[in-house]
């Protein structure tokens, strides 16, 4: 069995499916270049206004409540795209027949999604679900199938051996033969299948010729065409050109959530989830304004529109755009969904969705560059870092060789003592009293004393093929104090000859 998907009037179902507010309204799409727009397609209602295919954009403006609509190409490529990913959730083998048909082979599908009735109501429903309304045909060769889906509406189930007599009231127009074929038969007053299927061969053969008989095979319902099975890239985008530029941030993350919401429908019908979310603004033209482009990376793949809507917000609300916007694209770059073992009482804290978010409402405070996992930097400049991003739990794990455990005599007595580093961040300015080189004498905070004893320089440099090079001298000095004798790490900043205390030694 093979199952035919035909979305009629497609062009328009796609900006409808931008546009779901559109649904009940009648619209009409121009295509052209101004000023020589035309209506190529129209709906029910928007012909009832007035609005017939044809007409220029100046008279289709004349109708009344007619919504006109330019010709989006995104917006089809990713409806198609949409159908594709629909298509790929029932089955394996699906051709890429046209922009608005698709092909599957439901073949052996019973045991898993039941009869072929059913496979074809849960395909309208996924498919409505996306956006879109489609036609269905189901049969067991392709042609039928794709026939029945163009010729009738809703869903059409074939049984074998009835493929002549369903479709025998179709047009002869959905076989899309030539115009001058087309003009013969209807002299001829050859107007459905019925009629095309009963007449004899060879004289339709002498006139027609092989294309003729071609025509009557596929009247009967007896191709044989096969499935050429397509295997489209995972690619998940969707663009939406809006009517008038948009400035509020309110009406941008309407737009924005309905747009999510369709890429997850998308992924989740491939089994996949995302750990990156790319948009792409098109400003309003200005010369002073590019493309706001913005990337919001996750920490592990999730498939929550309602999170990512909440981190565009987010993200937004620290850039935003510097003039209205006119066009969106929006892209996730799919991943395999992550599989957790959560406990059988508390589930895992902090849940992944809950913890970004929190990290997005804190990184608006505090700003991006100032909150994530300190990294020490490969360098010898002491307490050099950077903030990186927070990533899943299992990547912090803590890992303690053998070797460092039999290195380990804290717990030994007999081994001595050891000392412990208190570093001050940042470290304290002091002033040094120095003879011969050595500190003497020094100050710092409410300390004052003699230096008792001292050991340096040890000279350290760095980075002296950049700006910003750096050179010091350190020093262990134990300074005398009231309440004794006190250790501290000092280091001298050779660029500006200033006095820092770095860390006590306890």
């Amino acid at each position: 069995m093979f199952a035919a998907i035909f979305i009629p009037d497609f062009a328009l179902e796609a900006i409808v499916r931008a546009e779901p507010l559109l649904r009940e309204r009648p619209v009409a799409v121009l295509e052209g270049a101004p000023p020589l727009e035309r209506v190529i397609i129209a709906n029910a209602k928007a012909q009832i206004a007035g609005a017939a295919v044809g007409l220029t954009k100046a008279q289709a403006e004349q109708a009344r409540g007619v919504v006109l609509r330019a010709r989006s190409s995104e917006q089809e490529v990713a409806a198609h795209a949409a159908l594709l990913d629909c298509a790929h959730a029932f089955s394996p083998r699906v051709e890429d027949a046209a922009l608005d048909t698709v092909l599957l082979d439901i073949a052996g599908l019973d045991r898993i999604f039941g009869t072929p009735q059913k496979i074809a109501r849960d395909l309208a429903r996924k498919i409505s679900e996306i956006g879109l309304e489609a036609q269905l045909g189901v049969a067991s060769n392709l042609e039928t199938a794709l026939h029945a889906a163009r010729g009738f509406a809703g869903i059409t189930v074939i049984p074998p051996g009835e493929e002549a007599l369903r479709l025998g009231p179709l047009s002869v127009d959905v076989l899309a033969p030539a115009p001058e074929i087309l003009q013969t038969l209807d002299s001829w007053g050859i107007r459905n299948l019925r009629a095309l299927a009963s007449l004899p061969p060879i004289p339709l053969s002498e006139r027609l010729g092989a294309e003729g008989l071609r025509l009557q095979t596929l009247a009967r319902g007896e191709g044989s065409r096969p499935l050429v099975p397509t295997d489209p890239p995972l690619h998940f985008e969707e663009a939406t050109e809006l009517e008038h530029p948009l400035e509020m941030l309110e009406p941008l993350a309407f737009v924005l959530n309905r747009m999510l919401e369709s890429l997850c429908a998308r992924l989740q019908a491939r089994s996949l989830a995302t750990n990156e979310l790319r948009m792409r603004m098109e400003l309003d033209s200005s010369p002073r304004c590019g493309d706001l482009v913005r990337a919001i990376r996750l920490p592990v793949p999730m498939l929550d529109a309602k999170v990512f809507l909440k981190l565009l917000q987010l993200d937004l609300e620290a850039h935003p755009p510097q003039a209205p916007v006119r066009k969106i694209f929006l892209q996730m770059e799919p991943a395999r969904p992550r599989q957790s073992q959560n406990g059988l009482f508390l589930a895992a804290s902090p849940e992944p969705e809950r913890l970004e978010l929190v990290l997005a409402r804190v990184s608006g405070v505090v700003g991006e560059k100032n909150l994530g996992v300190a990294e020490i930097l490969d360098t010898h400049r002491a307490d050099v870092f950077r903030m990186r991003r927070f990533t899943s739990v299992s990547s912090f794990g803590l890992r303690v060789s053998r070797k460092s455990k039999s290195n380990d005599n804290s717990s030994n007595p007999k081994l001595g003592c050891k000392l412990a580093m208190r570093r001050f961040h940042p470290p304290l300015r002091a002033n040094v009293l120095t003879h011969a080189g050595e500190p003497v004498r020094v100050s710092f905070l409410n300390i004052r004393g003699e230096v008792a004893a001292c050991a340096g320089p040890w000279r350290a440099s760095g980075e002296w093929w950049s700006n910003d090079g750096w050179s010091r001298d350190e020093w262990d000095v134990a300074v005398q104090h009231k309440s004794g004798l006190a250790l501290y790490r000092m280091y001298r900043d050779l660029a500006s000859e200033s006095w820092f205390v770095e860390a006590r030694y306890d």
